[in-house]
């Protein structure tokens, strides 16, 4: 008795039915060359996004110093009006730069994480167009014409 299972559909009717098609061969070469290619754009996809992230990170830590700054002037300023109304009108003048300050930095912050997803995503849809047509030339290569069906008509 063999202690190797015993599969006889596979063995039998599965193989018969296979060798009924022509498959074309797969270019390993191709396949490793364009799995390469892959990576390096992933990753050159996955560089640009940490560059682009640091200028973003740099320009809101920037942007947090400009405000402290600020805000410490006009603290300071404020502290030296004596007058309620004058304190009032600096304080209205004060929000209004603030908040002005803060959609246009939003807006800059905003662009470019944009600016940077964009070349990110056309790094990678330049590859995927790329591997696509690869993908094409290798099969029409290894077949050089449509294979044709090997069908057995059953008498």
């Amino acid at each position: 008795m063999s202690n190797t299972p015993n599969f006889p559909f596979f063995e039998n009717e599965f193989v018969k039915a296979m060798t009924q098609f022509r498959v074309p061969t797969v270019d390993v070469e191709m396949m490793v060359t364009a799995q390469r290619k892959n990576v390096e754009a992933f990753t050159a996809a996955n560089r640009l996004a940490i560059v682009r992230s640091q200028a973003v990170m740099r320009r809101q830590l920037e942007i947090f110093r400009q405000t402290v700054e600020e805000s410490s002037r006009t603290i300071k300023d404020m502290a030296t009006t004596a007058e309620p109304n004058d304190r009032l009108t600096k304080q209205v003048e004060m929000l209004r730069s603030a908040y002005d300050q803060a959609l246009s930095n939003m807006n800059e912050l905003t662009d470019m994480l944009q600016k940077s997803n964009t070349e990110a995503a056309e790094l990678i849809q330049t590859r995927v167009s790329e591997a696509m047509g690869e993908v094409k030339k290798s099969v029409d290569k290894k077949a050089g014409k449509p294979a044709e069906p090997n069908i057995k008509v059953a008498k």
